[in-house]
């Protein structure tokens, strides 16, 4: 891929070049969807890690998007990665929500500062050469997920070489395909730190139980995994703080974007798959009675335009923030999540008008747009959910 150089200050002032890697094509890109999307029913009814779309992204250079230039890879901004991300999303939305996690690790220049160098070096360029996809672990069976608060029952035992990893991560999304697990653990010291703990998904003492058995996303095969006295080296606790530390760090708007816009696009992209099969469906059956297709009945074209509105608040809401947060402006969190809940809620309904317009055959399993319906409900489940939004929304709009 070409790229470009862009001027810009550095810390001191004085103007310097940055090398932008060219926005992938919209040829590549639409390539790409198609052949996602033919084999997204094929790992759906498999439940399996969809090795051969990461085989593809890899071929296309698209692993290390969002790592840095200086690490070889193509430095992409948020816009172009939320752009990668909704074509890979509409093609299948499992490999889309894995990808991301990879993309996240890598996009967010305080990570990459924070990790000791010689470590996030090896990811960076591993995933610029196709492979290095982390995932971060951090729900447990009792806990639930660590956003409500609380320690984890992961421990992280001080060993003579490093650390001993115990303890159940649950929906662990890319479980099986994944070459790093970042684990959230707490230390066995007398006053515990928590954070993250870098183990290769190679390490000896880890066992992945199959227990994602879900009503859709099947494909991410979020299973349960194991840890029992898991090793790994002692500069792989890359971020472990006390717990009131990440507390104060709670509201990094530069998480909340990445995490909200990304799931936001992931459900859109599932959305517009459901449209663009509904388009073609409508338009194709041509009943007796009728003598004319679907679309033309005023009643279907109503329908069909409320879709359209809701896709084209959606893209407006997620194009708009990633803009802002590219231009330097980033949303607060809170704008960012309020996104979140709109652009879920919206996907969610576009694909039940698809449902109302169809009916026996939208909920044939030999029509797509059973899965897409299966597969948007999932939106619902990532955090911060809708109680948590709304709460700091209403919070925020009424100065508490």
């Amino acid at each position: 891929m070409a790229s470009q150089a862009i001027a810009r200050e550095d810390a001191t002032g004085k103007s310097a070049q940055r090398a932008i890697a060219e926005p992938v094509g919209a040829d590549i890109l639409d390539r790409i969807t198609k052949q996602l999307a033919a084999t997204a029913e094929q790992y759906d009814r498999s439940g399996e890690f969809p090795r051969a779309n990461f085989d593809l992204l890899a071929k296309e250079g698209l692993i290390g998007l969002t790592v840095a230039p200086e690490y070889g890879g193509r430095g992409a901004s948020f816009g172009e990665a939320i752009r990668v991300l909704a074509a890979v999303a509409k093609g299948d939305p499992s490999t889309a929500l894995i990808l991301f996690m990879t993309y996240h690790y890598h996009a967010n220049p305080a990570r990459a500062q924070g990790w000791p160098a010689h470590i996030y070096e090896r990811l960076a360029q591993d995933a610029v050469a196709g492979r290095g996809l982390i995932g971060g672990l951090r729900v447990e069976p009792e806990l639930g997920t660590p956003v409500r608060g609380g320690l984890p029952a992961t421990v992280a035992r001080r060993t003579a070489d490093g650390w001993a990893v115990s303890g159940t991560k649950i929906y662990s999304t890319g479980s099986t395909g994944l070459d790093w697990f970042s684990v959230w653990a707490k230390t066995d010291e007398e006053t515990p730190r928590v954070g993250n703990f870098l183990v290769r998904s190679d390490s000896p003492g880890i066992t992945i139980e199959p227990a994602w058995d879900h009503l859709g996303m099947r494909a991410t095969v979020s299973h349960a995994v194991h840890f029992d006295d898991t090793p790994t080296p002692l500069d792989h606790a890359v971020d472990i703080r006390r717990p009131e530390q990440w507390a104060a760090g709670a509201g990094d708007p530069s998480l909340a974007i990445w995490n909200a816009l990304s799931i936001s696009t992931i459900y859109d992209g599932v959305a517009r798959a459901a449209r663009d099969w509904l388009r073609a469906y409508l338009n194709d059956r041509v009943p007796t009675n009728l003598g004319a297709s679907l679309a033309t009945l005023p009643r279907v074209q109503e329908k069909f335009g409320e879709i359209e509105s809701l896709l084209q608040v959606n893209r407006t809401l997620i194009r708009d923030a990633a803009a802002r947060h590219d231009a330097g402006d980033p949303p607060s969190a809170v704008e960012v999540n309020n996104i979140k809940y709109l652009a879920t809620a919206n996907a969610i309904r576009a694909v039940e008008i698809g449902l109302e317009l169809t009916g026996n055959p939208g909920i044939s399993r030999k029509n797509p747009l059973e899965r897409h319906y299966r597969d948007v409900l999932c939106s619902r489940i990532h955090s911060p959910q809708t109680d948590t939004i709304l709460i700091a929304a209403g919070r925020a709009a009424l100065g508490n």
